[in-house]
């Protein structure tokens, strides 16, 4: 690394990994996050523009910072797993409260 300077847990870090000893304690749903954007990062992007109500846009922010990444990658993945059938809706199996009182009369 020419011009870079590790500091002291990064160094330990690669001295682990050239030592073959370096055991990563990343999370397989976060592992699959970072292949899942990495094997998208040689696919060529289009620029959108959306309109969506600022406390959608707070939300989706705030989200986006639990899981540590910029808001608009968040989004990106979401609409990518909808579109390629991946994304799970909770509420799909849910009943309409109206059904389950019609069914009580």
């Amino acid at each position: 690394m020419t011009g870079n300077r590790l500091d002291k847990e990064e160094q330990e870090i690669l001295d682990a990994y050239d030592a073959g000893t370096f055991v990563s304690d990343m999370s397989p749903a976060r592992r699959r996050f970072l292949e899942q954007a990495a094997a998208a990062t040689g696919e060529p992007e289009t620029e959108i523009h959306i309109r969506m109500s600022e406390r959608d846009l707070s939300l989706l922010q705030r989200r986006a910072l639990e899981a540590g990444i910029p808001y608009p990658v968040f989004v990106a993945s979401i609409l990518h797993k909808y579109v390629s059938g991946s994304l799970y809706d909770a509420t799909t199996n849910k009943a309409n409260p109206a059904d389950a009182r019609a069914s009580l009369g």
